[in-house]
């Protein structure tokens, strides 16, 4: 049988070829599927399944994918690492779309694209009669056409990578480039400065450099002037909140109505 037939195409390369906009997601970090069912339902384009910082495991990830499912959203993971096994693992997991962290190189962007890639491509293990990937061996043709049913976006997250953008939006079998400001800020000596504006800068040339490539740019973007920015710099998906940030800010406003303004509050208790 084939893989089931969604409204959207399923791997975030498919979605971003269909689209006339950008593309908005949300990024789950707290390892609840809960919480990825409400963000997948929230109306977003794509959602984020972060193994790298979150406290999620191979487990979890199955489980916040077939909760995400049942809604019209694009998943993607973030693997912990450009590591072979734990790529393997995720796509075995029913993953269709894969993001790997720190690529700075051309060489690691290959490296990214063979984990992914059954041979003669790459050196993915074969054990999609076991997994969720091939539907337990049900899906036809699954080993032959895996291609098609997985995508690799890579993230440049360093100095270095900035001056690689075109060689690593270049590596055939890279599907989109995803920017991480957080840690170029870092990189740069910026530290916690995601906004400043040589950082801003950076991603920008980084943005131009892999729209040039012919590759989709992303980025990542919590404050909107900034989200909106880089769309108008050429981004074509943007994560625009997190499941974690919204509750913790949420919480605190709550806290602020109901606490703040009660005469007879004394901060203990």
């Amino acid at each position: 049988m084939p893989l089931p037939v969604r409204r959207l195409s399923s791997t975030l390369r498919g979605r971003l070829s269909e689209a006339d906009r950008a593309l908005y997601g949300g990024w789950v970090c707290s390892g609840s599927p809960v919480m990825a069912e409400i963000m997948a339902g929230a109306g977003l384009d794509w959602l984020m399944i972060d193994m790298e910082h979150g406290p999620v495991g191979l487990s979890e990830t199955q489980v916040m994918l077939q909760a995400a499912a049942a809604y019209p959203v694009t998943t993607v993971v973030r693997v912990p690492a450009n590591d072979a096994v734990w790529i393997k693992q995720v796509l075995d997991l029913g993953a269709q779309t894969i993001m790997v962290p720190m690529v700075s190189t051309a060489a690691e962007g290959e490296a990214a694209v063979a984990h992914a890639s059954y041979p003669p491509r790459g050196h993915r293990g074969v054990g999609n009669a076991l997994a969720r990937s091939g539907r337990w061996n049900r899906v036809d043709d699954y080993l032959a056409n895996a291609a098609q049913h997985t995508s690799v976006i890579v993230q440049i997250e360093t100095a270095e990578g900035v001056e690689n953008a075109s060689a690593i939006a270049a590596v055939d079998g890279v599907d989109g480039v995803f920017v991480g400001p957080s840690d170029l800020a870092a990189s740069m000596g910026l530290i916690g400065q995601q906004t400043h504006p040589d950082v801003v800068a950076a991603v920008e040339r980084t943005i131009t450099a892999v729209t040039s490539a012919g590759t989709p740019a992303g980025v990542n973007a919590f404050v909107e002037s900034a989200a909106r920015g880089y769309v108008d710099a050429g981004a074509r998906f943007v994560l625009v909140g997190a499941d974690v940030a919204l509750a913790a800010r949420g919480a605190e406003a709550l806290a602020k109505t109901y606490i703040s303004s009660d005469p007879t509050h004394r901060g203990s208790y």
